[in-house]
């Protein structure tokens, strides 16, 4: 086995060639921004702005008094339209402020943050996880007392096929990545705070390295492998430790960060500014394939027509990476905190939709493939059949959803929607993850 390799885990075709080579470059802004309250696991945000009401960047236009929350800051200087609701990537409705941007805008100038301290100053900035889990940084800033974090990971594997984001921010901006890493080493009295880059990313990791020189900042190239960047994973591929069955990374002396977090994290420290804006790769069956930095509250389908609009026919598309992301009823959702990508799949690009579940032949391939060591097709077919308790006994809720096994399945079963309604109903009854 590989340095690094954990056990578990599949090849998809990368398909990063797509969008690997296009430098950063600012997505147009919109006619209007409509950004949704509740960016972030945990407490929703409720509306800090009314119709007709004039803002500025940076200023708060949503916030709550919750410990796991995330306020959420206007992107641009403009009069807000609606506070109402919208459409969102997952499907849901949620509460939103739509604006007006004003014609001219000064992406240098914003209402500044402030704290007391980097956890406070980073609540204050509205930072959650950029990887994809939206989770609010601040709160992991803060770990149980009882708990040591001797080692900051941050994740720059970006492991999904067709992403490209987090690999051109570490190679155009590395410098603000390594210091996002010894602000968090600080911060959390770590001893050694690590960066993982995925092997087919050497530019992005000989970039670091040049950064860190004469810093504290270790680069570690990793073997490239799906889901790499999973933060157990990657916790195991760093450390060779495993977190302890329903305890928090931390129990395992690991705090793990993506590389985009790491990032504003140094923007809320030097420069007081609040997350307003991230990165996103548009790419597939698009024109003009690309990273973009983008307004959060732009819609999908601006931020399409700004990729070129559509390049042939489109079967799907998918917000996020393809393996994880959800595939999206409508372009009119807006872009948030945690969608790191738009994927636009061809007929050719994605296996056709499945009616109903398909018969299991226990090959036990998805079990193979599980970096959790789960037995997915047991799962599967518990859930079919609404058994939820005997879904449990095969520990759903450890699940992590990759998407690794149903990408295996030879008969396509949708093996991560039959796990997630198991977690669904079993954390309605109570159990605890």
């Amino acid at each position: 086995m590989l340095k690094g390799a954990f056990l578990g885990g599949i090849h998809p075709p990368e398909m990063k060639h797509l969008s690997a080579g296009s430098a950063i470059e600012r997505a147009p802004v919109p006619e209007r921004l409509v950004v949704p309250l509740v960016q972030h696991l945990g407490a929703p945000c409720q509306p800090m702005v009314e119709a007709g009401q004039r803002v500025r960047r940076g200023e708060v236009i949503g916030s709550v008094d919750a410990l796991v929350s995330a306020p959420v800051h206007s992107p641009v200087d403009g009069e807000v339209v609606s506070v109402g609701e919208c459409l969102t990537a997952a499907g849901t409705r949620a509460a939103c402020v739509t604006i007006a941007p004003y014609e001219d805008q000064d992406f240098e100038q914003w209402v500044r943050v402030e704290g007391r301290d980097v956890p406070s100053i980073v609540r204050a900035a509205g930072i959650v996880g950029l990887g994809g889990a939206a989770f609010p940084t601040a709160v992991k800033l803060v770990p149980p007392k009882d708990l040591e974090v001797s080692t900051v990971i941050l994740n720059g594997c970006e492991c999904e096929p067709y992403l490209t984001c987090d690999h051109r921010l570490m190679l155009e901006s590395p410098d603000l990545v390594v210091r996002g890493a010894s602000i968090l080493r600080t911060t959390l009295g770590a001893a050694r705070v690590v960066v993982g880059v995925e092997a087919n990313k050497p530019d992005a990791a000989e970039a670091l390295r040049k950064a860190s020189d004469g810093t504290d900042v270790e680069v570690l190239v990793l073997p490239t492998k799906y889901p790499q960047g999973a933060e157990k994973q990657l916790i195991w591929a760093v450390l060779r430790k495993e977190v302890p069955h329903g305890k928090l990374p931390a129990a395992a002396g690991a705090l793990v960060h993506n590389v985009g977090t790491a990032a504003a994290i140094a923007e809320a420290i030097d420069l007081q500014k609040p997350l307003m804006e991230r990165i996103v790769t548009v790419t597939g069956r698009v024109a003009r394939p690309g990273n973009y930095r983008v307004l959060l509250g732009t819609l999908v389908s601006d931020l399409i027509r700004a990729a070129g609009g559509f390049a042939g026919e489109v079967a799907r598309v998918v917000a996020g990476g393809p393996m994880t992301g959800p595939a999206l009823g409508s372009l009119d959702v807006p872009v948030t905190k945690g969608m790191s990508g738009v994927v636009v799949l061809g007929p050719d690009d994605a296996a056709p939709p499945v009616d109903g579940d398909q018969p299991c032949i226990r090959c036990g391939r998805c079990s193979e493939a599980c970096p959790m060591f789960l037995q997915p097709f047991a799962i599967g077919t518990y859930a079919n059949a609404h058994l939820w308790d005997r879904a449990g006994e095969f520990h759903a809720l450890d699940c992590i959803e990759c998407g690794a096994c149903a990408y295996v399945c030879p008969t396509r079963r949708p093996l991560v929607q039959l796990i997630r309604l198991a977690k669904g109903a079993l954390l309605a009854k109570g159990v605890k993850p």
